[in-house]
């Protein structure tokens, strides 16, 4: 595996089904960062006006980033598989930096989260990054096909994705489980 473009989310992240935020991956460069996205359904929007609050923007952001990627670079430097690893380690969202909403999103927008490594040693990670809606039908695999590192730092997207969320200093570890 050289990267996470087209591989399931529910293979690489390490908590339950029930709280999986993140539908696709569509561009991965290892060490730099990701976009990853996700579609609320209504058990996402229950009982919140049929908006997907803002704390499971949070959540999304950070499945879809030190969630996923964090485990990846530890599969490879441990040689081993997601599901091995899942076995010796606890996911631990241990702090959030500033986040800033610019707007808001319902059941059914698609959203990319574009996540960007800003430091990552000894399964902590550190990560930077915006959540955009998505315009609708946009195929997001053939859009993000040809995305680069520098169009992933200068948040390079066309006019008519939504800029929800600024997001910095998303912190998360894997936690060795006690034996």
């Amino acid at each position: 595996m050289n990267n996470l473009v087209g591989v399931s989310p529910k293979e690489m992240l390490l908590h339950g089904p029930t709280k999986l935020l993140v539908n696709n991956y569509h561009w991965h460069e290892p060490k730099v960062g990701i976009v990853a996205s996700y579609t609320p359904n209504n058990k996402d929007v229950e009982d919140h006006f049929g908006i997907f609050r803002g704390v499971d923007q949070i959540e999304a952001f950070a499945q879809g980033t030190i969630g996923s990627l964090n485990p990846f670079l530890e599969c490879i430097k441990q040689k081993c598989t997601p599901t091995q690893l899942k076995d010796h380690f606890i996911p631990a969202f241990i702090s959030i930096g500033q986040v800033h909403f610019s707007n808001y999103l319902e059941e059914g927008d698609t959203f990319v989260s574009l996540g960007i490594i800003k430091f990552h040693k000894f399964r902590q990670m550190v990560a930077d990054g915006r959540i955009y809606k998505t315009p609708k039908g946009l195929d997001l695999n053939k859009y993000f096909n040809n995305f680069n590192e520098t169009r992933l730092r200068e948040y390079d997207l066309s006019a008519d994705f939504v800029l929800v969320a600024e997001l910095f200093d998303i912190t998360g570890r894997a936690i060795k489980k006690s034996p």
